[in-house]
């Protein structure tokens, strides 16, 4: 009995420390800029909380010295919880270092996503909902597109999230305005699997430098020699769901933070994507 009791206290430290200890994912690409640029991108809290207001978050963020700060959607979750603390959260970083924020798909099924919207945009935080904005940073000019992505298929039960998809209406003329920008063209999607969902569809046939996403809260157990094991929007063994994927242009996936449907991690700690532009 003493050692069943041992072996159930260690596997609840275990899954503890994979589901609350948050790990630094460090990232260099090497692009046509003047001085070195940092993004930290967040993704996917779903309304989680490290600490009261979120401090070890903000704590671990400010330590990082980031220039920009980009959240590809799901820190709110669709239940609404906590709303007004996470936005605070964002309000709280917003003031530090300057946040860009796309929708994910728990804000967007929201019957009052519209005040999520609001409240962010209220606190000075710029949301973009298929918007681009031409920043400078450090001599280096960032153009920013956030991607506002609908679902364009039915279902939102859990199986049928296997093969859910959000796309964007006019597309190709969204991309045809950050083309023409001059310097670094970044873009927010919430959901990794448009990178190359399907040929005539996908982002990574455009021309832009990096995509950031999240969504696919890295595959939610990531097992050695396989890797992730489920992704909504992907379904079994992923192929997007964390790290550095693309030649030509790069799709970043954040592991994400908190959980969303099932509510537990497996050698797939919350992280924290430090990239820097080299």
């Amino acid at each position: 009995m003493e050692i069943i009791i041992a072996i159930a206290m260690l596997t609840g430290v275990f899954c503890y420390y994979q589901n609350n200890k948050i790990v630094i994912t460090n990232i260099k690409l090497k692009q046509k800029i003047n001085n070195k640029v940092r993004i930290a991108q967040i993704s996917d809290l779903h309304s989680k909380e490290f600490g009261k207001n979120n401090y070890i978050l903000y704590k671990k963020i400010i330590e990082q010295k980031p220039d920009i700060i980009v959240a590809t959607g799901d820190l709110i979750d669709s239940s609404m919880k906590k709303l007004d603390e996470i936005i605070e959260f964002c309000s709280s970083i917003n003031k530090d270092i300057p946040m860009y924020y796309i929708l994910g798909n728990n804000e967007m099924r929201c019957s009052r996503v519209s005040e999520i919207v609001e409240k962010l945009k209220k606190n000075k935080i710029c949301v973009l909902e298929n918007e681009i904005e031409s920043i400078e940073v450090k001599g280096n000019k960032i153009n920013i597109l956030g991607l506002e992505e609908k679902r364009i298929d039915e279902g939102e039960l859990f199986y049928s999230k296997v093969n859910s998809r959000y796309g964007t209406e006019n597309i190709e003329k969204i991309f045809s305005r950050l083309e023409r920008l001059d310097g670094i063209k970044i873009v927010l999607s919430h959901y990794p699997e448009n990178f190359e969902y399907i040929e005539e569809g996908a982002y990574s046939k455009y021309n832009f430098d990096i995509m950031f996403s999240g969504h696919a809260h890295g595959g939610q157990f990531i097992l050695p020699g396989i890797g992730g094991i489920f992704a909504p929007g992907q379904g079994l063994f992923p192929k997007y769901y964390k790290g550095v994927y693309g030649e030509k242009n790069k799709l970043i996936v954040s592991r994400g933070l908190g959980n969303s449907g099932f509510p537990l991690r497996l050698f797939n700690r919350p992280d924290l994507v430090i990239v820097d532009l080299i």
